[in-house]
Parts: structure tokens; C-alpha cells; sequence
């Protein structure tokens, strides 16, 4: 069992009744997830499941070409690994920590028999999924219909509202690879969102000036996927 293990910062694990928190505590572990470091590739098998802090991981398919984009985001108010509760432990996307600090992790198998046994966790995790699947249905949409300067900004809010900080240590090559497009896509891009007021970058560091006129500047899926996240799960985002 950990020793000194405090509450935690992830909401799904922040959300549980004492008593089930303490029944899953002995099988859980504090660890670092490092900027850029790849939790599973594609076709690996989940042998555990993250709960982030305040970092950010991104769900990102691979095309045959090499051309990446980001299907999803899991911050901490969820988990990485759905697919050990729902019968085939095997990642569909390349898992890659965006945003660095540290998460809780729990092997693969006590996490599926705590799920099989319901109750609180149990409709946590459904409510979380409800969320993720739209997330990355709406994200689909958002792709397919609305500018990169809209994109970016939809995309600059939900990891600002994760990690609960405006200042993003993020490069324009990094944001490319994300949102699909090529680097001076996204060079063009915030360079409009600078010009307005709403941002400022400066040598990999993104910082939201302006986040009400942002949020005015980014497309309704931003407003659509925090309005489901925080009806669906017992979180707050500012």
C-alpha cells in the first residue's frame, strides 16, 4: 500500500466515497509522465490504465503516410485505457503524454474487477465514456467543418482547463501535429489569434491573454464538449 498517498488531483478518483478510494488505494501508484513520453502505440496491450493530475494526454491515430492527428484529450478528469473495462485491453491509438506532470496508475487487471463489481466507480467510468465518445465525435465535426484560427483556439481552451493554467508550453510544430495540418497552417493561424489580443507565443510557451474574447473566437465545439463534460461528470472547469 503507498505510504503518505494524499487526495488526488484526477476527479474520477476524487469523486469516490472513502470507502471505495480505500479499497483501490493499495493498487494504485504515483508516477511521472513526462513531456512527450509514449504510453502505448497502437496494437500494444494495457497492461495499466493512467489517471492524470494536471497533465495531459492525447489519443492520436497514425495514417499510413505518417501524417498524425489528435483524436482526443484525457486530462484529469479521466482516464487513459478504457479499453481494459470494456473487454479488449489492446490501445487503438498512439498514447503520448502532452503536457507533462505526474498521474496515478493501476495495473490493468484489479481495475477491471473493481469496474465488474459496479457501483460508484463503475458509473463513473460509463459517465466518463459517454463524455470521451463525444469529445472525439464533436472533434471529427470540428475538423471537417470549421477554420484552423477556430480549431486552435477550441484546442488552446480545453488544454488550458486541464492542466488549470493559461500559460501552455507548447510548440507550433507540436500544435501541427495535433490539429492535423501543417505547421504554417498553425503559424498563420496564431498569428491572427496574437494580433487580436487573445494570445501571446513566444519560444514554445503559448499564454491566453484574453480567454473570454478566445472563447468568442473558437468555434461552439469548445462550448458543446465542456457543456457535456461537466454535466456528465462531477467536475467544475472555470
Amino acid at each position: 500500500m503507498l505510504q503518505n498517498f494524499g487526495p488526488s488531483k484526477n476527479q474520477l478518483l476524487a469523486a469516490l466515497p472513502d470507502e471505495e478510494y480505500q479499497r483501490i488505494l493499495p493498487h494504485l501508484e504515483v508516477v511521472d509522465l513526462p513531456l512527450k513520453k509514449t504510453l502505448y502505440h497502437p496494437g500494444d496491450k494495457i497492461d495499466y490504465v493512467y489517471f492524470p493530475n494536471q497533465g495531459i494526454i492525447s489519443l492520436v491515430t497514425i495514417l499510413e503516410d505518417g501524417a498524425s492527428i489528435e483524436v482526443g484529450i484525457i486530462g484529469n478528469e479521466g482516464v487513459l485505457g478504457v479499453e481494459v473495462f470494456l473487454g479488449d485491453p489492446i490501445a487503438q491509438y498512439e498514447m503520448v503524454v502532452q503536457s507533462p506532470d505526474s498521474g496515478i496508475r493501476m495495473a490493468a487487471a484489479p481495475f477491471k474487477a473493481e469496474f465488474e463489481r459496479g457501483g460508484p466507480l463503475q458509473r463513473l467510468l460509463l459517465r466518463y465514456m459517454q463524455t470521451l465518445f463525444f469529445q472525439v465525435a464533436q472533434g471529427a465535426a470540428c475538423f471537417r467543418r470549421h477554420s484552423i484560427e477556430e480549431r486552435l483556439a477550441r484546442w488552446l481552451l480545453m488544454v488550458s482547463d486541464r492542466i488549470n493554467s493559461n500559460d501552455l508550453p507548447l510548440t507550433q510544430e507540436f500544435i501541427s501535429h495535433m490539429l492535423g495540418t501543417r505547421r504554417a497552417g498553425v503559424t498563420i493561424a496564431a498569428g491572427t489569434l496574437q494580433q487580436a489580443g487573445l494570445i501571446r507565443y513566444h519560444r514554445g510557451n503559448i499564454t491566453i491573454v484574453d480567454r473570454e474574447h478566445l472563447e468568442e473566437a473558437s468555434c461552439e465545439c469548445y462550448r458543446m464538449i465542456k457543456a457535456m463534460t461537466e454535466r456528465s461528470l462531477p467536475i467544475q472547469y472555470k
